[in-house]
């Protein structure tokens, strides 16, 4: 049955003098009128719209609560997703850009293991030819023939001897591999490597255990009674921090003056989560023969650790958010209820006129979707904004799904459908008599 016949046959008087017949000539007249002068949809989002403007400062408190609810679940997602892309990425500087690999070693009589292959001296070479490989070298620890290395050439015996420090051989890239900052000089190049040249980096402690805190007056350090001038002063080093008390010298002086038989280990500053293919390409670019021989350490994809922590961090904040969003969707449903209180009268006069109760229900839900849709569209705009904010203050970089601004804006115009469902249902039940007789 259409509008207008409900209509009149609920309010069209019945006198006993008039035939049905009379009746149902209205009514025909009544579904004769053209489909553009009925109350459509258009009509409908019209009323509905037009009072929402009407009041702007209660539009500005009811809009509000939905700004902070989703304004606050897209920052805080945000926040989320760009801290544990920060949290991530310093798990993945200190752990996961680091690749080791060394000759593999077996037990041999007596209990004693031994290296069961050597890298070649070219490893660095093999292995920045690799994609995902940013800077590579190789390191070996060196005994000294007479287990000394001092600042001064005559030694004392009046004075007590000390532990001398660690000496390593080493590649020219060392630093730039390791992540060593240079505090004072610089570092020996491929060209000291290949020459054999008698040039040597300190740690910073090992210097500081010699004496020696700068570099522009030419010092020399000796080692097993040879002189190595120090070209430089290192300290900061992320991944094997025991070098930071140790002496360090070209691997080609090592070869020469010590013996040294085999490069040690290679070890590669890598690109974040390429070390399982790397795991994979590294034995064959060193030993394409002997791939066995060689064991690799290479993290993982991404630490585990990480993918931890950032899931704790959402589920903080997204909990954080939701509780924000509930308290601005019971906004919106108590705003539309005193809407349907104040209103009373102008619903009863729209039902004596013919309006049904689904079109008083429909025009109160469009109007809390109105205001929860605009309420999400610049809450997420703002936690957008805030995102970047506090990403640039920081120094950080901004991470944020473009899919969650829009998710925010939609969200907002469903917690309106939600919150107006109630005292839209309560304004469709308003009878038109009671509505008239109480506001007369």
């Amino acid at each position: 049955m259409t509008a207008p016949r409900r209509a009149l046959r609920r309010w069209l008087p019945r006198r006993r003098n008039r035939p049905d017949a009379a009746l149902t000539t209205a009514v025909a007249e009544a579904e004769r009128v053209p489909r553009a002068d009925r109350f459509g949809f258009g009509d409908l989002v019209l009323e509905a719209t037009v009072d929402i403007g009407s009041r702007p400062g209660r539009l500005v408190m009811t809009i509000a609560g939905t700004v902070l609810g989703v304004g606050a679940l897209v920052a805080t997602i945000g926040f989320a997703q760009t801290a544990a892309g920060q949290i991530a990425r310093q798990f993945d500087a200190a752990a996961a850009t680091h690749l080791s690999i060394g000759p593999a070693e077996a037990e041999a009589r007596g209990g004693k293991s031994v290296a069961t292959a050597s890298l070649p001296w070219d490893a660095p070479q093999r292995l920045e030819n690799l994609v995902g490989v940013e800077a590579a070298a190789v390191l070996a620890p060196v005994t000294p023939p007479e287990n000394s290395i001092t600042a001064v050439p005559i030694n004392d015996p009046s004075v007590a001897a000390a532990a001398p420090p660690a000496l390593f051989a080493a590649s020219g890239g060392i630093l730039d591999t390791l992540g060593g900052t240079i505090v004072t000089g610089r570092s020996f190049d491929e060209g000291h490597d290949a020459r054999g040249d008698r040039v040597a980096l300190l740690g910073a402690g090992a210097a500081e255990r010699l004496s020696i805190n700068r570099v522009d007056t030419q010092p020399s350090i000796f080692i097993g009674g040879t002189a190595y001038a120090v070209v430089g002063i290192f300290d900061d080093m992320e991944r094997r921090a025991e070098l930071v008390d140790a002496v360090v010298i070209p691997t080609g002086a090592a070869r020469s003056d010590f013996g040294l038989s085999a490069p040690g280990d290679a070890i590669a500053h890598i690109t974040v989560g390429t070390g399982p293919q790397l795991r994979e390409q590294a034995p064959l670019a060193l030993a394409p023969d002997a791939v066995d021989t060689l064991e690799v350490s290479a993290p993982q994809g991404r630490s585990d650790l990480a993918r931890d922590v950032q899931g704790d961090v959402n589920v903080v904040f997204v909990v954080l958010g939701v509780i924000v969003l509930l308290a601005g969707g019971l906004g919106i449903a108590n705003v539309t209820t005193l809407s349907v209180l104040e209103r009373t009268a102008e619903i009863g006069l729209r039902r004596a006129l013919g309006a049904t109760g689904r079109q008083i229900a429909g025009q109160f839900v469009v109007e809390s979707v109105v205001i929860g849709l605009l309420g999400g569209l610049i809450g997420a705009a703002l936690g957008v904004f805030g995102v970047l904010a506090v990403a640039v203050a920081q120094q950080w970089t901004p991470v944020l799904d473009p899919l969650i601004a829009v998710a925010g804006t939609v969200l907002g115009a469903l917690i309106g459908l939600a919150a107006g469902g109630i005292p839209a249902r309560r304004a469709s039940r308003i009878e038109p008599v009671v509505a008239l007789r109480g506001n007369a």
